[in-house]
């Protein structure tokens, strides 16, 4: 691949990718609503709302591949997550679909199926339980990609990304959580895996990780949380943690 885009490049996510992902492209393409600043000789960028389908087919058009990350990042009422992760996820896929990109890299997250108890192995083979408006929007960006790639022939690889932090801050990360440098091998993993189609879990090699090792597209993590414990408990007893409370969000009336 010669040229990638980042949606949402100027988040928590995208910030951490920038440098590892352009090494050895002709050009990284970064995409938000917010000016991304400080262009490396090889980044360009491209503002674009992902409510603007025009915007999202300006941003898309050359690239070889995208890495979708742009969306409202946690639980939010539904008018907040509706346009972002709904309707700019379409946007993104059909843009794709329109102009022959080859490989989509689709940040889901592990609020998908944040609803299994903890300690469940969970794989992306398992039914969706999501804990929340935002878990069921990740739900619906990953069916939309199985209808993509079966329907239109595109390939996509299905991110369930786990706590993306510098490092874990309570007991349940101990189980979540993904590093930044293993953020980084699962993107590259994801970019590059000879699948057509795939959902695959993102945390780090964790002595206490609830989900078991990919084999899907050969992402091999090395970090382990275990190096930071102990941290203050949880008293989740389900995944999703904070997100699976009733009145999380502040939207449920």
């Amino acid at each position: 691949m010669e040229r990638v885009l980042i949606t949402g490049a100027a988040g928590a996510i995208g910030t951490v990718l920038r440098e590892p992902l352009r090494s050895g492209l002709v050009e990284l393409r970064l995409s938000d609503v917010v000016d991304v600043t400080d262009l490396a000789e090889n980044e360009t960028f491209v503002r674009a709302d992902l409510t603007d389908f025009d915007a999202v087919l300006a941003a898309v058009e050359g690239v070889d591949a995208v890495v979708h990350l742009g969306a409202v990042p946690n639980e939010a009422a539904w008018d907040v997550i509706a346009g972002p992760n709904l309707h700019g996820t379409y946007h993104v896929f059909e843009a794709c679909r329109r102009h022959d990109v080859s490989r989509i890299v689709y940040a889901s997250s592990n609020h998908a199926t944040g609803m299994y108890d903890v300690g469940l192995p969970l794989d992306g083979e398992v039914a969706p339980r999501p804990d929340g408006l935002y878990g069921a929007s990740k739900v619906f960006g990953e069916a939309l990609a199985r209808m993509y790639v079966d329907r239109f022939g595109l390939s996509a690889v299905c991110l369930r990304i786990g706590s993306f932090k510098p490092q874990p801050e309570e007991e349940r990360e101990l189980s979540t959580w993904l590093s930044h440098a293993d953020g980084v091998r699962l993107v590259q993993a994801a970019l590059t895996a000879d699948v057509d189609f795939a959902i695959v879990y993102g945390g780090s090699q964790n002595t206490r990780r609830w989900w078991p090792a990919d084999t899907l597209i050969g992402f091999a993590p090395e970090d382990d949380a275990e190096a930071f414990a102990p941290l203050p408990s949880s008293a989740w007893t389900r995944q999703g943690g904070p997100n699976t409370d009733r009145d999380h969000g502040g939207w449920v009336a």
